[in-house]
């Protein structure tokens, strides 16, 4: 749902104003900040940098929220209890939240830049993945190049023959009409005869039955295109637009090392302000300043954080459930959001079987299955010895689902069904982890979702400032779901926050 408002321009990216310069702080001026999630770490340090004296309280035990990293010998405990343990070797890891950053996230990569985390490119799309339907082509993956070669090949043929019997007359002029064609011819590899077929310009597209080679090696040897009737049947053709999407568009990247690279240098250079293992019970305000109440996980002991002003940057999905201060217009905002539920699961193999046997470098391949997709890491291409799958990312019903088994029983039903697109995966399975994001204690949930008419209910109510608190995260942007989201919407809170404290001052 969140691709489809995305293409409908509900969910575009917001204009970006480049560095926040913040001037004019009163001297001794606080704000409490709730949570060091990506919006706590923003809001954080460009209201350090303009002066302010400020403090975060974390439930967990480092900074970063739902941008985290599983690493051997991570540990992971679940709402109901169960704990799983990372077992990945060094230098292997699996992103559970964010795993990618769009080209146009600018704020995200400009803080990338600033706090000098180094990045590395991402493969949304590989023509070499797969796209994968159970109940079509005898279940046998299909290479993404094939699918959607042929679908352009079929459908410009087909327009081909309308513009050649001058139905389109009434629409286009003549010399528009060749035009048109000469571009189908293009777009859709079509030979002479506007025909899509087995040839030398289908091939060079979809890829050879035999590549050419040098030397006494085979001659070359083209293709056979799919028939258009076969793709339409398969519905695989849903899959081939994903590179599309405007968040989707090549470049993508990723911090090399894991998603957590930025958070540890947020965490660097907040390290004096950041109070970890807080959980946060009740959040209290007055016309004079805002109180934080919170256990201390570590001595169990209750304590209280106080400051003139406070941003809170908590899931709804955990501030629904707090008790705080606002007004009914807010509460009636923090309640109306619920969250989605997803579920990732990291399995380490003996070798790179995507990679030795079949040759797909990054990206991504899409199923009908449960597991939705299979993402191939991009960290170690084409070294020797072991790599970590996303082998399952599914919403909804199918995390459920998985997350209703054991963490065994999970991966075993993983693997089961991975192994209908790479039938390596039984022998060369190793161990592996699993996060379904409705079980996490610090989100209940993946990330807000929005309704239209949730949003002009609600959405005003719960960006306002109410009182001395102001709200922040991915669920107080228009791109729910991402990082940018987080950080625009902390940058922003900042700015009117920085605003109004100013102009109370003077």
């Amino acid at each position: 749902m969140y691709q489809a408002t995305t293409s409908l321009g509900y969910a575009a990216v917001p204009p970006y104003r480049g560095p926040m310069k913040l001037e004019g702080a009163p001297k001794g001026a606080s704000v409490l900040i709730l949570g060091a999630g990506i919006a706590g770490l923003v809001s954080a340090y460009e209201l350090r940098k303009a002066g302010y004296k400020v403090q975060i309280l974390e439930f967990n035990a480092k900074a970063g929220g739902r941008s985290w990293t599983l690493r051997g010998g991570d540990e992971f405990t679940e709402l109901s209890g169960i704990k799983q343990v990372c077992r990945f070797d060094k230098g292997q890891y699996i992103n559970p939240g964010p795993w990618r950053i769009p080209y146009n996230h600018y704020a995200m990569l400009d803080y990338y830049k600033e706090l000098g985390v180094a990045i590395e490119p991402f493969f949304q799309v590989n023509y070499n993945a797969y796209v994968h339907a159970s109940d079509t082509f005898s279940g046998q993956p299909q290479r993404l190049r094939h699918v959607q070669c042929d679908y352009q090949g079929g459908v410009s043929e087909l327009l081909a023959k309308v513009v050649g019997q001058g139905t389109l007359d009434s629409s286009l002029t003549k010399e528009d009409q060749q035009r048109l064609l000469e571009s189908l011819k293009d777009f859709g590899a079509l030979d002479s005869n506007y025909r899509y077929s087995k040839s030398l310009v289908s091939s060079a597209r979809r890829g050879y039955e035999i590549d050419p080679g040098g030397g006494l090696m085979p001659v070359a040897s083209y293709s056979e295109p799919t028939q258009l009737g076969d793709l339409l049947k398969s519905g695989l053709w849903a899959a081939i637009s994903q590179g599309q999407l405007y968040e989707f568009q090549t470049a993508l990247f990723q911090p090399t090392g894991g998603m957590d690279m930025l958070p540890r240098a947020f965490e660097r250079e907040l390290k004096a302000v950041l109070q970890f293992n807080a959980r946060i019970s009740r959040i209290e305000q007055t016309d004079k300043g805002v109180t934080a109440t919170y256990t201390d996980l570590k001595t169990g002991k209750t304590q209280h954080a106080s400051a003139d002003w406070c941003i809170c940057t908590l899931p709804l999905s955990i501030l629904s459930q707090l008790d705080i201060n606002v007004s009914d217009k807010m509460k009636a905002a923090i309640a109306a959001v619920p969250y989605d539920t997803a579920f990732k699961a990291g399995i380490q193999f003996k070798r790179r079987f995507w990679e030795d046997d079949e040759r797909i470098y990054g990206g991504i391949t899409r199923t009908n299955l449960p597991i939705n997709r299979i993402s191939y890491p991009m960290a170690g291409i084409n070294q020797p010895g072991k790599g970590v799958l996303m082998a399952a990312y599914t919403f909804g019903a199918d995390s459920y689902k998985f997350t209703a088994m054991t963490p065994d029983e999970r991966l075993q039903k993983v693997l089961e069904y991975g192994a209908q697109i790479h039938p390596q995966y039984h022998d060369e399975f190793d161990n592996g982890i699993t996060v379904g994001w409705h079980r996490v204690p610090w989100s209940n949930g993946c990330y807000g979702l929005w309704t239209e008419e949730t949003r002009k209910e609600h959405y005003d109510n719960l960006c306002q400032i109410d009182g001395r608190i102001l709200l922040a995260g991915e669920h107080a942007s228009y791109i729910p779901g991402w990082q940018e989201g987080a950080a625009l919407s902390a940058r922003d809170a900042v700015t009117r926050l920085h605003r109004r404290i100013v102009g109370s001052a003077s």
